[in-house]
């Protein structure tokens, strides 16, 4: 599984990419609420899809009742 997850990432026509945790991702934590998504990995996944301007893929209940754009 991890090594068909590390080919992926490294093919050049893949439709992945790595989301680095930078400036833009600390600062969308606070368009999370931390009353709607407690822990702070799952804060830390919605701000990058925050920060990306991209709808995060989820069957989260927190995270889609907080406001994040959510598919699924």
């Amino acid at each position: 599984m991890l090594s068909n997850l590390r080919r992926e990432l490294a093919a050049p026509d893949t439709i992945f990419r790595w989301a680095p945790l930078d400036e833009a991702v600390v600062n969308a934590i606070l368009s999370v609420p931390r009353t709607a998504v407690p822990d702070l990995p799952d804060r830390i996944i919605a701000a990058t899809a925050v920060a990306l301007g991209l709808p995060l893929i989820s069957r989260d209940a927190k995270i889609r009742s907080s406001g994040v754009a959510t598919i699924w």
